[in-house]
């Protein structure tokens, strides 16, 4: 199995959704009011490779996606690529990420951090 050693990503808090016209290309962010919406998707931005490398390690994160048949995009997002899922299969694809070796970086309360 290809790993990524060393890949590190988080999800960004914020939900997207694809741009009116630009399904696979182009995103826009949800308003946090917004009711829960059945198309959303979720942003994985990668924390760990340098600037140059972050493109390619991306699109081979997309590309074990696509080997389970989960639907991914590489797109720009706050100037970085991220890659994002439907908010239906980021478990699956987490899951997949992390036995690809890819650690996923966890919020935690500073209430309750262990």
């Amino acid at each position: 199995m290809n790993t990524l050693q060393l890949s590190i990503v988080h999800r960004l808090p914020q939900s997207y959704r694809w741009s009116a016209g630009f399904a696979g290309s182009k995103v826009e962010p949800i308003p946090q009011s917004a009711a829960e919406c059945e198309n959303c998707l979720v942003a994985l931005k990668l924390l760990s490779p340098s600037e140059g490398e972050a493109w390619p390690v991306m699109e081979r994160l997309s590309q074990a996606l696509t080997d389970i048949e989960v639907d991914s995009s590489v797109l720009e997002c706050e100037g970085e690529p991220c890659l994002f899922v439907k908010s239906q299969d980021e478990f699956a694809a987490t899951c997949r990420l992390k036995n690809f070796g890819v650690a996923i970086a966890e919020p935690f309360s500073g209430q309750y951090p262990f």
